[in-house]
C-alpha cells in the first residue's frame, strides 16, 4: 500500500519544517517498515488525519482493530508515548505496544487502541461537548511519573513568549495583546497551585468515542503544569461560532466561568491563561500566513 501523506499533514508540517528535515519524504518508507515489523495488515490512513502525524486504521496478526501512529521528533512522540503508558488507559487511548526506550523500530510510532476515529465530541451540540471533554479532561490529571522529563509549562511558554515578542516587532498592532499576554504568563508562573501531568493540547477534537469507555482523549502533547493552563485551550473551542455571535465575548465569559466552577479551577487562572495561549496561536498563525485563523484567535483574546 502506497502511505501517502495527508495533504493537511504535509501543509502543517511544512509550516514548521526546519532546514533540512526530510521526514515526511521518508515517512512511505517509515510507514512500510513499521507495519512489516509489527505484521499488521493496512486497513487505511485516516483523512484529513492530524497536522503532526500519519494515522493509519490497521489490523494485528489476531484480527484485533488499532491505530498505527507516525510522528516526526519534533512532535515529540515519546513524550507522548511516556505519558500514554503513566495514564495506563484511564481517560486516554491505550498504549497497545509499551516499548522501552531506544528499541529498534520504536522510534516515533506507537500501536494504539483504535477508537471511532470520525466520531468526536464535537458532533455533540456545544453543551453536551463541553461536558463530556472537561469529564475526560479531569481524568488526566494525575501526579507525574516520578523522575519524568517532561517539558515544563514553564519552559513550554518561554520558548513561544520569545517567538510572541519577535512576532509583535514585526506587527506593531498586535503588540498591546501580546504584552497582556506576556505579563499575564509571569504572574501565573510566580505561584503555580499544581504541579500535574497535562495533556498539554487539549481540545473537543483530541476526545474521541470509544467501546471500552464513552469518550477517550488522543494525541496529548504532555507537560506538568498546572490544571488551568491544560482547560485554557478548551475555552475557546469552536472559536468561528463564537465570533459570529453577536454575543460572542459575552458567551466566552460565561464559558470561562462555568468550566472554571466546574473543575475547581481558579476563574482569573484560567481567564489568564486562555489569554496567553489564544494570544500565541494567533501570533504564530499569522507568522506563517493564517490570516483568517489569525483574526479568529487575537479577535477572541480581545474579549478576555
Amino acid at each position: 500500500m502506497a502511505f501517502e501523506p495527508p495533504r493537511r499533514l504535509v501543509r502543517a508540517l511544512g509550516e514548521t519544517a526546519p532546514e533540512g528535515d526530510d521526514w515526511l519524504e521518508k515517512l512511505p518508507g517509515l510507514a512500510r517498515e513499521a507495519v512489516e515489523r509489527r505484521e499488521l495488515t493496512v486497513e487505511r490512513v485516516q483523512l484529513p488525519g492530524g497536522r503532526s502525524s500519519l494515522v493509519v486504521l490497521v489490523r494485528r496478526a489476531d484480527g484485533t482493530p488499532a491505530v498505527l501512529k507516525l510522528a516526526p521528533p519534533r512532535a515529540r512522540p515519546e513524550s507522548e508515548r511516556v505519558a500514554l503508558a503513566h495514564w495506563g488507559g484511564r481517560g486516554a487511548v491505550q498504549l497497545l505496544e509499551p516499548v522501552s526506550e531506544g528499541a529498534e523500530g520504536s522510534e516515533g510510532v506507537l500501536l494504539l487502541e483504535r477508537l471511532h476515529p470520525d466520531v468526536s465530541v464535537r458532533t455533540l451540540p456545544e453543551a453536551k461537548a463541553l461536558l463530556e471533554a472537561a469529564g475526560t479532561l479531569r481524568r488526566l490529571w494525575v501526579d507525574p511519573p516520578e523522575g519524568h522529563v517532561f517539558e515544563t509549562v514553564a519552559e513550554r511558554t518561554g520558548r513561544q513568549a520569545k517567538a510572541m515578542r519577535a512576532g509583535a516587532d514585526a506587527a506593531p498592532e498586535v503588540t498591546p495583546l501580546v504584552d497582556a499576554a506576556l505579563s499575564a504568563r509571569e504572574e501565573l508562573l510566580d505561584s503555580p497551585p499544581e504541579h500535574r501531568l497535562l495533556h498539554g493540547t487539549f481540545r473537543q477534537s483530541k476526545v474521541l468515542s470509544g467501546d471500552r469507555m464513552p469518550w477517550l482523549a488522543v494525541g496529548p502533547d504532555p507537560v506538568v503544569g498546572e490544571h488551568a493552563f491544560d482547560l485554557a485551550r478548551l475555552v475557546r473551542d469552536r472559536v468561528e461560532d463564537l465570533i459570529a455571535q453577536p454575543s460572542g465575548a459575552t458567551t466566552t465569559r460565561r464559558r470561562v466561568r462555568r468550566l472554571a466552577e466546574s473543575l475547581e479551577v481558579d476563574r482569573d487562572r484560567l481567564r489568564g491563561w486562555t489569554l496567553f495561549r489564544a494570544v500565541e496561536s494567533g501570533v504564530r498563525a499569522r507568522r506563517v500566513g493564517r490570516e483568517r485563523d489569525a483574526e479568529l484567535l487575537l479577535e477572541f483574546a480581545s474579549w478576555l
